[in-house]
């Protein structure tokens, strides 16, 4: 394919945006080449200034569980457009977008019980582990290597040398005693959470985990150790935070909450929540939400938190969402594993796939082994995910510019485009 144009945008946004981009994965780093520049999207497609069209896998890292530009997603911002884009006042989409989580979720999960919009994951993300440390009056966080809690400075952290270690700072510009108050361990080790909460007894506020970590490769987790979490946070009266913003609507309507019953203090959504639009939120007890301003001492505002057309793109997305949409993802989540596995079993035993609902990564790992730590990874790896992922998009397939990000299906993707990625899978060769 001929990338005329977007090499045209790439080299005048490198004039003006750090890396020509605003979020770093998109600069194509890891996979090399020059970023693609996309104009429109339609169902599971994408068409680039190039007019090339995509079969789309990256779905906006998420979000677009029932495809591009939604007729119903659209007609609802639509009628919002004739109102208002913002008012920073109380908006009634605030209670029906409100009750349409909390009042179906809480039938399964009886800790929902209240929620706050903000703008994004991370500021979820914030929001609630303050409101952890406000509620407990604890100061440490456990969080675990290979989960991704969005870029504020407290998580924004390695891991430490050894077990029950401090964190340290994974970026420039955060001051060290930020992370001293992060504890990083290892997923998959019930070991690693009973020394930490020995070693630092009385002074956890909160341990928070992706229950489906997908912002480092798909690492699922056994559910007996989240099981165990939830345990040893109730024993030591620490909060359990599930950061669900990507598995949140994704996995079922209750995320991974539902999906394993296990009750979390605090939940975190975003993507699918806003039905396209920046929006984030965070959920839970009510007598947790009662520390929370102005009923509260634990401060937090959004000048654009509840923000009506943000409101309405994602009420209409949570209205579209039942049980057949999730069993026909499931069905064609099935379709695609299970060829893959035949593709990969045939003519690339160096790949394998792993899948829940309509989330999938496809990794480099010749031992077959399920991957549940960040740590069990190849590096080396990434080149033949780079190769891979140029042959796909030189044929029409869009998958994530990195190698550690996983793939999603959306609603409008049919058989017939499944097979279409499963033979341009098949005539790769590494």
């Amino acid at each position: 394919m001929n990338f005329k144009r977007s090499k045209v945008l790439y080299e005048e946004a490198l004039k003006f945006l750090p890396a020509g981009v605003n979020s770093p994965v998109r600069a194509f780093r890891q996979v090399g080449g020059t970023p693609i520049y996309f104009l429109k999207g339609e169902g599971c497609y994408l068409i680039d200034e190039d007019q090339h069209r995509f079969l789309d896998f990256c779905n906006s890292w998420g979000p677009l569980i029932t495809g591009h530009r939604h007729p119903e997603i659209i007609r609802a911002l639509e009628k919002q457009l004739n109102y208002s884009l913002t008012l920073g006042t109380p908006h009634y989409l605030e209670i029906e977008l409100a009750k349409k989580v909390i009042e179906p979720i809480q039938k399964e999960i009886p800790t929902i019980q209240k929620i706050r919009f903000v703008s994004s994951g991370t500021e979820a993300v914030m929001s609630a582990i303050r409101l952890a440390r406000g509620y407990t009056g604890k100061n440490k966080i456990i969080k675990f290597e290979g989960c991704y809690h969005g870029h504020l400075d407290s998580l924004l952290v390695k891991a430490g040398s050894g077990l029950a270690t401090f964190g340290q700072p994974s970026s420039l510009g955060i001051p060290k005693s930020f992370s001293e108050q992060t504890i990083v361990l290892p997923l998959d080790s019930e070991e690693s959470v009973e020394e930490a909460f020995k070693k630092y007894k009385g002074d956890i506020a909160c341990v928070i985990i992706e229950p489906v970590p997908a912002n480092n490769g798909l690492l699922i987790q056994r559910k007996e150790f989240l099981k165990f979490l939830r345990t040893i946070t109730l024993e030591n009266e620490s909060l359990l935070i599930f950061d669900e913003v990507i598995s949140g609507f994704r996995v079922q309507y209750s995320g991974a909450s539902g999906y394993y019953q296990i009750h979390p203090d605090l939940v975190t959504y975003g993507k699918i929540l806003g039905g396209g639009l920046p929006v984030g939120a965070f959920a839970g007890k009510k007598e947790i939400f009662s520390m929370i301003s102005p009923d509260g001492p634990v401060y937090q505002a959004g000048t654009l938190s509840g923000n009506p057309l943000a409101m309405a793109a994602g009420l209409a997305q949570l209205n579209l969402l039942n049980e057949s949409i999730y069993k026909d993802l499931e069905d064609k989540g099935q379709y695609l594993e299970s060829n893959l596995k035949k593709i990969f079993e045939e003519k690339l035993p160096e790949f394998s796939i792993v899948r829940l609902a309509s989330i999938f990564w496809i990794y480099i790992n010749s031992k077959k082994e399920p991957i549940r730590r960040a740590d069990q990874i190849h590096s080396d790896s990434m080149s033949i995910y780079a190769k891979f992922f140029h042959h796909c998009l030189n044929r029409g397939i869009y998958l994530a510019p990195s190698g550690y990000e996983v793939g999603f299906l959306s609603t409008p993707m049919t058989y017939q485009d499944l097979n279409v990625f499963l033979e341009v899978v098949n005539e790769f060769k590494i």
